[in-house]
């Protein structure tokens, strides 16, 4: 099976993706959400709080699983994807759209140099 991966992203290896431009947003890719199942909570943190590279921000909880969530870069979080918390399945149906988790202020750009592109992940996942 083959998976969207977006090529303007960087990825994490435990499936999260980021976008490179300022803000940033955050979610997670076609591939975790499809091994996860029907995602019925999404617990994120609050705006103001800080983040770090390859740490746990917060929690998404399916039919299947728990997982924690882990932060590609660090940084501010400067915006949460409230509509998560009413219709948390907005991660499956949409996950590099309106399934996205958090915007951040980056904290150090060069953290990007440490993330999968979209053709590393893709060879990952196949």
């Amino acid at each position: 099976m083959s998976f969207d991966v977006p090529d303007d992203r960087r990825y994490l290896e435990s499936h999260e993706w980021t976008t490179t431009d300022d803000p940033v947003r955050i979610g997670i890719s076609a591939f975790a959400q499809d091994e996860l199942g029907d995602v019925v909570f999404v617990e994120l943190p609050d705006p103001g709080e800080e983040i770090e590279a390859d740490e746990t921000f917060g929690v998404v909880e399916s039919i299947k699983a728990v997982s924690d969530l882990y932060a590609p870069v660090s940084g501010e979080v400067v915006a949460v994807n409230e509509a998560l918390f009413d219709a948390p399945e907005l991660v499956n149906e949409d996950p590099y759209g309106d399934g996205w988790m958090l915007e951040i202020d980056p904290a150090d750009d060069g953290e990007f140099d440490d993330l999968l592109t979209a053709a590393e992940y893709r060879d990952r996942i196949e």
